[in-house]
């Protein structure tokens, strides 16, 4: 018989650097769950992806295990790499902060394939566009 799932908990995680501290220690704290357990395993998963934030899906089950899965990276954050800003524009549309070509974009697109919720290659490529526009990174040929 499958375990009866207690929780669905969604973090934001620095890759390999997750501690007990907020927000992983509370949130995993709350459904009973082995906080350094999730921490040793997460930072040994993404071991080599230093300075990405991650999103991790934690099943928790009544039995007080849990399960996780490490999405890719938000675009926001591999747009922000790729053309070396630390902070997007608070006024996209009138102030630019860098510029990314298309090949940068179809990296990420590579990257971000299985979390878009489309698989053609050129409507992923108008997403990432999308969101460097709306972030104040101009797209050059």
């Amino acid at each position: 018989m499958a375990k009866k799932v207690k929780a669905i908990i969604k973090l934001y995680c620095s890759a390999g650097a997750a501690n007990p501290a907020p927000p992983v220690g509370p949130a995993l704290g709350q459904h009973g769950l082995n906080i350094m357990e999730f921490c040793k395993s997460f930072n040994a998963k993404t071991q080599g992806q230093e300075g990405l934030t991650l999103p991790v899906v934690i099943t928790a089950y009544e039995d007080r295990t849990f399960t996780f899965i490490i999405k890719s990276p938000p675009c926001a954050v591999l747009l922000k790499r790729a053309c070396g800003v630390a902070k997007a524009s608070g006024t996209p549309n009138k102030e630019k902060v860098g510029k990314v070509t298309i090949d940068q974009i179809k990296e990420i697109v590579n990257l971000k394939k299985s979390d878009l919720n489309t698989q053609d290659i050129d409507k992923a490529i108008k997403i990432i566009k999308g969101t460097a526009r709306s972030m104040g990174i101009e797209v050059v040929e």
